[in-house]
């Protein structure tokens, strides 16, 4: 398993961070590596999805599950990807602290790339967070 784990601090309000972040059909917006999002299905705080990732156009169904202005968490399910993706948001008073943790890796005969991957992924988190923390902060 591939485990990043990288975050940034964003002069703003929960709630402003919040409501970029849990809009998370424009995830591709942010995060380079996803193309393209479908929801399949929604009940609650709870989203079964397809998405699209950039490498090498591979489709992936997640659950993900939504702890309201806290955490984002997403379970690849499916796919060439397998494992989970979580956002955390906390409130740091005048700032917040929004965290990325990964913990993935390649299923099946791919599983013997997950190291070279793991660059990619650490590099397209880091870029998502910048791109966050700006559209907040602008």
């Amino acid at each position: 398993m591939a485990e990043i784990k990288t975050s940034v601090t964003i002069n703003s309000t929960q709630e402003k961070i919040w409501d970029i972040i849990s809009d998370i059909d424009n995830e591709p917006k942010f995060w380079k590596g996803t193309k393209e999002v479908r929801n399949i299905s929604k009940e609650g705080n709870n989203i079964s999805r397809e998405i699209t990732i950039a490498f090498r156009d591979q489709k992936c169904l997640q659950e993900v599950k939504i702890t309201p202005k806290e955490k984002i968490q997403a379970v690849f399910t499916e796919g060439v990807i397998v494992g989970e993706k979580i956002l955390t948001l906390r409130n740091n008073g005048d700032s917040c602290e929004l965290e990325a943790m990964w913990n993935v890796k390649l299923s099946g005969m791919m599983g013997m790339f997950t190291g070279m991957i793991k660059k990619h992924i650490k590099s397209g988190t880091e870029q998502a967070l910048q791109a966050i923390k700006k559209e907040v902060e602008d």
